[in-house]
C-alpha cells in the first residue's frame, strides 16, 4: 500500500493509535481494522529519554506483523534513532517516521531507513518551525506534525497546530512534493473537520475519536468515515 498524496484526495487515511488500543481484546480489534479497511497501525515507540514514557517495541511490531497485514506506521520517539531503524524496518510495507531533533544527521538516518526497504518519514514537535525541516521534504513520504507535545495520549490540541498542518500542505503542493501531511495529537471529533480542512491526508486516532467509549468501535470508524468523506 503506496503512501500517495494522489490517492488521499479520493480517500483520507485512518492510523488507529496503538498506544490507545484495548491489549485485552487486541486481536479482536485487528480484526476489526481489517473487515473495514483500516489503511495503517500507528505505533508510538518511546523510550523514556526522549519523550518522558515508556511504550513499545519492535517485539510488539512483530506480533502485529504476523497477525496483521495493515502497513505499520512506526513513529520512533527514541535517541539513538539510526541503531534501531533495521529492527523497525524488517516488516513489510513499514512507514518509518522519526524527530529529526532526535539526530545529528536526519538525512543520513531518512536514507538509512530506505536502505532497509522501509518507507521513510519525520516527525516534528509543535515548537518545531516548518521551515528548519524544508530541506528534507524531497526525501520523505510523509511529514507527521504533532499537535500536542509527544509523549503522552490524552492531551489538548496546541493552538496554532491547525494553521502549521495548512501551511505545510500547501508548501508541499506549491513545491510538487508527493507527501501525505499526517495529524498526530488530540484528533477529536471537535478538531477532526479542522484538520481535515486543513489539508491533513493521515489521521493518528486515538482516545478523542476511534476509541470513543461513548460508542463502539465499529461506529466510531463508520463516523470518522463519514467524517473524511465530506473533507
Amino acid at each position: 500500500m503506496k503512501f500517495s498524496r494522489e490517492a488521499s484526495m479520493k480517500n483520507i487515511k485512518i492510523a488507529p493509535s496503538m498506544l490507545c488500543a484495548d491489549f485485552i481484546h487486541l486481536g479482536r480489534d485487528l480484526d476489526i481494522f481489517a473487515e473495514r479497511g483500516i489503511e495503517y497501525l500507528h505505533i508510538d515507540i518511546m523510550d523514556g529519554h526522549y519523550v518522558p514514557n515508556f511504550t513499545l517495541g519492535p517485539d510488539y511490531c512483530r506480533a502485529l506483523s504476523a497477525y496483521s497485514s495493515i502497513p505499520l506506521d512506526v513513529h520512533l520517539m527514541i535517541e539513538p534513532v539510526d541503531f534501531f531503524i533495521p529492527r523497525f524496518a524488517a516488516f513489510p510495507d513499514t512507514l518509518i517516521t522519526f524527530h529529526p531533533e532526535a539526530v545529528y544527521h536526519p538525512l543520513r538516518s531518512l536514507q538509512l531507513i530506505r536502505d532497509q526497504g522501509a518507507r521513510a518519514g519525520i516527525a516534528i514537535d509543535p515548537a518545531t518551525p516548518l521551515g528548519t525541516v524544508r530541506h528534507l521534504l524531497p526525501y520523505i513520504e510523509v511529514l507527521c506534525i504533532m499537535t500536542v507535545n509527544p509523549g503522552y495520549s490524552g492531551q489538548a490540541l496546541i493552538p496554532g497546530m491547525i494553521d502549521k498542518i495548512r501551511e505545510a500542505s500547501a508548501y508541499c503542493r506549491e513545491s510538487g512534493y508527493d507527501i501525505l501531511i499526517e495529524a498526530d495529537g488530540n484528533v477529536s471529533w471537535e478538531n477532526i473537520p479542522l484538520m481535515l480542512e486543513a489539508g491533513a491526508d493521515i489521521l493518528v486516532a486515538g482516545t478523542s475519536s476511534l476509541y470513543d467509549k461513548k460508542m463502539t468501535l465499529e461506529e466510531n470508524i463508520t463516523r470518522l468515515r463519514t467524517m473524511c468523506g465530506h473533507a
